[in-house]
């Protein structure tokens, strides 16, 4: 069976990167009748922050995806939070050291820093000299007798190691080129490599998809799994996700924008980032755009993963959501659009009707947050108006004085307050030639919303009400009156 992982560090914010390897390992697992594992690699414990964890299990959630295993649902393969597993790791670690492909150093961080400046200063690869690799057994053991600290590194075996990566191919790489790698900290913990090689044996992986810049530590992994004596699972390294001037997408350039909570919190839908996000370095066969989960849960495909990086282009996200909540009902929609509402106007929205107010919003939203600016008129109790601003270029005070009164009488004979209905009434006023369509619609349209710029004023007015509609008129005649 396809078992597939994403295995995230408590260490901050979900990375978009991050969330795209969770989407493409769950849309692999489903379109091959597989499983989706959630594991927690929490063993760099100095990076450790409170909350990460809860964070990114709630956005995963919140793009969809679901798992058979982890540690919020069990299984049989647990624990799924590594630092549960020191013991695996620690015993695995020393087999190493029994079968000769590892070795014990006592290097101190000083020496290793020294090191590593000399070879830098001589312009040569950095990577350990193996001091301690001839350190004969009874040596080893009075050092750890003693309570000497050492960790456990990797013995590189000569020759060549070389796989098939589903990405980027056949990869073969001279092992004179890697580093003896520590694989045990001198506190107990594992690092990276010897954990996550571990783990995806014993919980049969079948399938690993990570971020490409894992790859140059692949070769290392295939040579753990020779040395443990088990099979390798097949590998697969996604394309960086690169920012629009195509350097990678970082939280150091790139600020805020690399957070998948960032996006929540402005009023992204999840289901248009995770079609943005399936399209970072994958493509259909065919030219279409829009797709949900459970369309690309049948017909995602690996060899379809390109080997160059995708660009996060922002207003290609902001075309997915606008579409998507154009599509969405408007029932949802208004209910999503509730907190944002309050946020203008307190509790008190609560209490008020927004429905129409969203379905003038719909077509002119970006994110769900853009209501927050957009919807400001409907909710204000006194619009703060000058004859200036109710005045449009090239007309005067008492035109527009004229218009909102004679707009004023007209809508208040309409009986059934529909946009048709408005129309048909102003149109009225049109018909008898006093006032051109800008000096009738922009004294309303201003009165009603106190913007220069907003939704169509037969919208607005459809939006607000008879009553409210009225009385904005007419407090907006009160004002070009005192002119």
């Amino acid at each position: 069976m396809v078992r597939v992982r994403f295995a995230p560090s408590p260490t901050g914010e979900l990375h978009i990167g991050g969330a795209r390897t969770a989407l493409y390992n769950y849309l692999f697992a489903k379109q091959q009748g597989g499983q989706f594992i959630i594991r927690i690699e929490d063993t760099d414990q100095e990076r450790f922050v409170a909350g990460s964890l809860e964070r990114i299990l709630q956005g995963l959630k919140w793009l969809g995806l679901t798992w058979e295993e982890g540690p919020d649902v069990g299984g049989s393969n647990g624990p799924y939070v590594q630092s549960e597993r020191l013991s695996i790791y620690q015993e695995q670690a020393r087999e190493l050291v029994k079968k000769g492909s590892a070795y014990y150093c006592f290097c101190s961080t000083e020496r290793l820093g020294e090191l590593r400046k000399s070879q830098e200063a001589q312009k040569l690869p950095t990577r350990y000299d193996r001091a301690c690799f001839n350190l004969d057994a009874e040596e080893v053991a009075a050092r750890l007798a003693r309570g000497e600290k050492a960790t456990i590194r990797l013995k590189i075996p000569g020759g060549t190691t070389q796989f098939t990566d589903l990405v980027h191919g056949l990869i073969k790489v001279a092992n004179n080129t890697l580093d003896d790698q520590v694989l045990l900290k001198s506190d107990g913990f594992p690092t990276y490599h010897l954990a996550c090689v571990v783990d995806d044996h014993l919980m049969g992986i079948s399938h690993i998809i990570r971020g490409e810049e894992w790859l140059p530590s692949a070769p290392k992994h295939v040579i753990l799994y020779q040395a443990l004596g088990w099979e390798p699972p097949q590998f697969a390294h996604l394309p960086n996700v690169l920012n629009e001037q195509r350097a990678k997408l970082s939280k150091r350039k790139d600020g805020e924008a690399v957070w998948l909570q960032t996006y929540q919190n402005q009023g992204y839908l999840p289901q248009a980032m995770v079609n943005f996000l399936v399209l970072l370095g994958w493509h259909p066969q065919d030219d279409r755009e829009i797709f949900s989960l459970a369309e690309l849960s049948q017909i995602f495909e690996l060899e379809r993963v390109q080997k160059g990086g995708a660009i996060f282009n922002f207003r290609k996200l902001n075309w997915f959501n606008a579409e998507y909540i154009k599509k969405l009902p408007l029932v949802e929609l208004n209910q999503l659009l509730q907190p944002y509402y309050q946020k203008i106007n307190g509790a008190e929205a609560a209490n008020k009707d927004t429905t129409k107010l969203t379905e003038v919003l719909r077509s002119r939203l970006v994110t769900l947050a853009d209501s927050i600016e957009q919807a400001g008129w409907y909710f204000a109790q006194e619009l703060a108006l000058t004859p200036d601003l109710l005045t449009t270029k090239g007309s005067t005070a008492a035109k527009a004085k004229a218009a909102q009164l004679a707009a004023t009488a007209s809508l208040a004979e309409v009986g059934e307050w529909q946009i048709t209905e408005l129309k048909q009434a102003m149109a009225k006023i049109n018909s008898a030639g006093e006032f051109t369509r800008g000096e009738l619609l922009w004294p309303v349209r201003v009165a009603l919303t106190g913007q220069r710029q907003s939704p169509d004023v037969f919208e607005v007015a459809w939006a607000l009400g008879k009553n409210e509609t009225l009385k904005r008129l007419n407090y907006a005649s009160k004002v070009l009156a005192a002119e």
